[in-house]
C-alpha cells in the first residue's frame, strides 16, 4: 500500500472508530464458506435442479418478462400461489420478503424499540441474534436441554416472565439440531409470551408438522416460511402468515418493490409446478432416513434425528475441525459448528444432499475418521 493509501486508512479507521456503533464493530459478518469445486453440503439447499423440460418452459417466460418497470408492490400471483401450495387459512393475512432474513428485520422493526427484548433459544438460527444485535435490541438466548436439544419449558417460562420478550422466535424444526420440538411445550410459551411468538418453518416440506392450521387459533402466532429449502434458495423469497392486524403493522416496514419482477415471475411458475419439488423432496426425505442410518453405523459418531434436510452429528472429542477439514480435502464441503455455542462442541452439519453426494461424503468420512 502506498504512502497516501496508508494515510486514508487511518483516517478511515479514526472515522470508524468514532462513529460506527461499538456493538457492531464487535460483530463478526455473516461467513459463507467458499464452495467452488466442491460437493456443497454446508447450506441446506435442495440438491435437484429443475427437469429440462421445465427449465425450457421457464426460459421462454423469462424471455418475454420486461424489467423496464417497478415490480407489483403486493406480488399478488405470488400470494394466491402460497395460499394454494400451502394451505393457508383464508383469514389469515401475509406479507412477503426477500428470504426469511428480511421478514426477521421486519418483524423486529415494527415490535423493537428502547428496551425491547427479542428472545430465542439456544442453540438456533443465528440471525434472531444478529438482527436483534443490528437493531440495538436486547437479546435473550435460552439454552435447549443438553444432549436431546428439547426445549426447558422451566427455563423458558421463567425468561419470559423476567424479560417479557416483545417476540420469541422458534425454529420448527430447529436449525442446527434437526429437530421438532414438544408441540405441547410450544403451545405452552406461546399461551405465556406477553408479545408475539413466530414459529420459524424454514424446512417444513421435510416434515408433516406444522403451526399453520392453528395460525388464528391464537392471536399471537405468527407463522414464518421460506421458499429456498424447497428448490428455490436463488430467488430469495420469504413469507411471513398472521392476523390482518399483526400483518398491517408489520407490513408498514416493508421496503418498496422488495420482490422483483424475476423473482415474482419465476415463483409463480414454480408453484404451479410444485408436484416437481414434492417429488425432489420426498426423495431429499428417502435419502436422510439412509443417511441416518449409515452415520449411526459408523464408530465415533453420534447423529441426531432430524426432520429437516440436513444432520447434526458429532464426532469424538476434539475431532471435529480435522474431520471438517479433512473432509474439505477431499472435496466434500460440510459446516462447522464446533464453537458456535457449547451444546455444539464437536459437532457438524451435513446438508442432505441426491445419492451420489451423500455416498461421496460417507466414502470421504471413512477416509478422514
Amino acid at each position: 500500500m502506498s504512502k497516501l493509501g496508508r494515510m486514508n486508512a487511518e483516517k478511515i479507521d479514526n472515522l470508524v472508530k468514532k462513529w460506527v456503533r461499538p456493538d457492531i464493530c464487535g460483530l463478526s459478518s455473516y461467513k459463507v464458506q467458499e464452495a467452488t469445486g466442491l460437493i456443497k453440503l454446508d447450506a441446506m439447499e435442495n440438491p435437484y435442479i429443475w427437469p429440462e423440460t421445465l427449465r425450457d418452459d421457464w426460459f421462454t417466460r423469462l424471455r418475454n418478462l420486461d424489467v423496464n418497470r417497478y415490480p407489483h408492490p403486493q406480488a399478488p400471483g405470488v400470494k394466491l400461489a402460497l395460499r394454494r401450495v400451502m394451505g393457508i387459512p383464508e383469514d389469515a393475512q401475509l406479507v412477503l420478503g426477500n428470504g426469511s432474513d428480511e421478514l426477521i428485520q421486519m418483524i423486529a422493526i415494527t415490535l423493537g424499540g428502547p428496551g425491547r427484548t427479542i428472545l430465542s433459544v439456544e442453540p438456533s438460527f443465528v440471525m434472531y441474534q444478529m438482527i436483534a444485535t443490528f437493531l440495538g435490541l436486547n437479546y435473550v438466548g435460552v439454552p435447549l436441554c443438553p444432549k436431546t436439544f428439547d426445549l426447558d419449558p422451566g427455563r423458558l417460562l421463567a425468561a419470559i416472565e423476567e424479560h417479557q420478550p416483545a417476540v420469541i422466535f422458534l425454529a420448527y424444526p430447529n436449525n442446527p439440531t434437526g429437530n421438532l420440538f414438544d408441540e405441547a411445550v410450544m403451545l405452552q410459551i406461546i399461551e405465556a409470551a406477553p408479545g408475539v411468538v413466530v414459529v420459524d418453518e424454514a424446512y417444513a416440506p421435510f416434515t408433516d408438522a406444522s403451526f399453520m392450521s392453528r395460525l388464528l387459533q391464537n392471536e399471537k402466532l405468527l407463522v414464518m416460511r421460506t421458499l429456498s429449502k424447497m428448490g428455490l434458495a436463488g430467488l430469495r423469497l420469504g413469507l411471513l402468515a398472521g392476523p390482518a392486524g399483526w400483518m398491517a403493522e408489520v407490513e408498514k416496514t416493508r421496503l418498496p418493490y422488495n420482490i422483483n419482477v424475476m423473482t415474482q415471475m419465476s415463483v409463480e411458475f414454480a408453484l404451479n409446478h410444485h408436484e416437481v419439488f414434492e417429488e425432489q423432496t420426498s426423495a431429499i426425505r428417502a435419502s436422510r432416513e439412509r443417511l441416518l442410518e449409515a452415520l449411526a453405523a459408523r464408530d465415533g459418531i453420534e447423529p441426531f434425528p432430524s426432520d429437516a434436510n440436513f444432520i447434526l452429528l458429532r464426532l469424538s472429542k476434539g475431532n471435529a475441525e480435522q474431520v471438517h477439514e479433512g473432509l474439505r480435502s477431499k472435496g466434500v464441503l460440510v459446516k462447522s459448528m464446533h464453537g458456535s455455542h457449547p451444546l455444539l462442541a464437536d459437532c457438524l452439519r451435513v446438508t442432505v444432499g441426491n445419492p451420489g453426494e451423500n455416498d461421496a461424503f460417507l466414502s470421504a468420512l471413512d477416509s478422514v475418521l
